[in-house]
């Protein structure tokens, strides 16, 4: 009786870890697929303002947490912007093309 109570309690207990450890915030991160470095700077609807600089070519930054709402990237090297609508719990990547201007595209 006792190991199975051990065994419900770990159960129990990874399920709970496994649970606690997804990151349900909204998120975004830009990868950068352009010759040069990108600096981008985001702006949401109520007003936050924030820059994810220094992504160099064929790479990816960390996810930084954003509000749901309206938000405004826009690329500072050719000034290149892209506006969508944020979904609560979503994560979301903006693409640097390798175009010429580099281009903005958004995956979800």
């Amino acid at each position: 009786m006792k190991k199975i109570y051990v065994g419900v309690f770990s159960l129990l207990l990874f399920v709970f870890i496994a649970g606690c450890s997804r990151n349900t915030e909204t998120q975004l991160r830009i990868s950068n697929k352009h010759a040069e470095k990108v600096n981008v700077k985001i702006q949401t609807e109520k007003g936050v303002k924030f820059a994810i600089n220094d992504v160099e070519p064929g790479e990816t930054s960390d996810y930084q947490t954003i509000n749901e709402g309206n938000i405004t990237a826009t690329a500072v090297i050719q000034n290149e912007s892209i506006s969508f609508l944020a979904a609560k719990h979503a994560h979301y990547t903006i693409f640097i093309s390798a175009d010429k201007p580099p281009l903005l595209h958004l995956d979800q």
